[in-house]
């Protein structure tokens, strides 16, 4: 954050103690305004409880805007993430998916800047209770906050006497790897495993990535807390074969489990899931692009959160 910067501040009401000292700090280190938005599991249910079946196909569209043009105006990101993440699992699928789908749509001019890295951004955890009773199930909820809150800081790397210093040795380790890969140039990737042969040819012209990276507006910052992984860009249409997945996806609020695809000439040609089936589905069909791969990343097995065993149920750890 740099001095004079606005801040726009997305969290859950459960993160509150977190997301006031990030505006104190934010203050300390000279941010011009900060300007906190707030969500609640119990509003959100509601919503899926009571509201009216037209309501679903609406979003904030004016809340986005807003949030568009103040990064348009230079100001940074940060969203502090805590939800349960089974809070629509009962649910209907179909609005679920119709207000996914509504959300994304209305914040497609903000996304663009997030994604187009125009800003300095971060997306960092908090120990919510719900949470934590999924991780740790059995377990008090005073010490399930607290597992929650270790697992985190360790995944984080800020578990130790110089968390900055640990930061700058692991930035330069994904920098390390990911100058090799794109040194090397691959024309694609091969994934074998159980349930698992999938070639992912990779885009022209394609640049290895990960760690910390230089925004547009020259601000060099970590966008995701934690990370270990190295990304580039797959071809839209050379991806073959199958992939299952290890681990459980936390889709809004549904849980996804053992989930299987195969694709031909890029395309997701069959889907199947355990659980979730239905809200595979309309995810998959929520566009064209919805079918194909967007990214491809690598991430050593002996990553902090691989090692640790959890489950996270949430996709800014599992994924690493």
């Amino acid at each position: 954050l740099q001095p004079g910067q606005d801040l726009v501040l997305t969290s859950s009401i459960a993160a509150l103690p977190l997301t006031r000292r990030i505006v104190e700090h934010a203050y300390k280190a000279g941010a011009g305004l900060v300007t906190p938005i707030f969500n609640d599991d119990e509003i959100t249910l509601a919503r899926f409880r009571y509201g009216a079946d037209a309501g679903f196909d609406r979003a904030a569209g004016w809340l986005y805007e807003g949030m568009a043009k103040a990064f348009s105006n230079n100001a940074a990101r940060l969203a502090v993430r805590g939800e349960d993440p089974s809070l629509l699992s009962s649910q209907d699928p179909a609005k679920v998916a119709r207000a996914n789908k509504a959300n994304s749509m209305a914040y497609q001019p903000a996304l663009e800047k997030i994604t187009g890295f125009d800003i300095n951004w971060n997306i960092v955890a908090y120990p919510d209770l719900a949470w934590a009773r999924q991780v740790f199930p059995g377990e008090p909820d005073d010490v399930a906050v607290v597992k929650l809150a270790d697992a985190i800081f360790s995944a984080s790397r800020v578990d130790v006497e110089d968390p900055i210093g640990n930061w700058k040795a692991h930035n330069a380790a994904l920098a390390e790897r990911t100058k090799w890969l794109n040194e090397h140039n691959f024309h694609a990737l091969h994934f074998t495993g159980p349930g698992t042969d999938l070639t992912v040819g990779l885009a022209e012209g394609h640049e290895w990535m990960g760690g910390a990276s230089t925004a547009k507006n020259g601000v060099t910052c970590n966008p995701n807390i934690p990370t270990e992984e190295v990304f580039t860009t797959p071809h839209a249409r050379r991806v073959e074969g199958h992939v299952s997945s290890t681990k459980p996806l936390s889709y809004q609020g549904t849980l996804i489990d053992e989930i299987s695809v195969r694709f031909e000439g890029g395309r997701i040609v069959e889907a199947k899931a355990s659980k979730g089936a239905d809200v595979l589905k309309k995810v998959l069909d929520t566009d064209e692009g919805a079918r194909r791969l967007g990214e491809v990343a690598l991430v050593p097995h002996s990553s902090p959160i691989s090692k640790s065993g959890l489950l996270f149920f949430n996709t800014l750890f599992d994924e690493n």
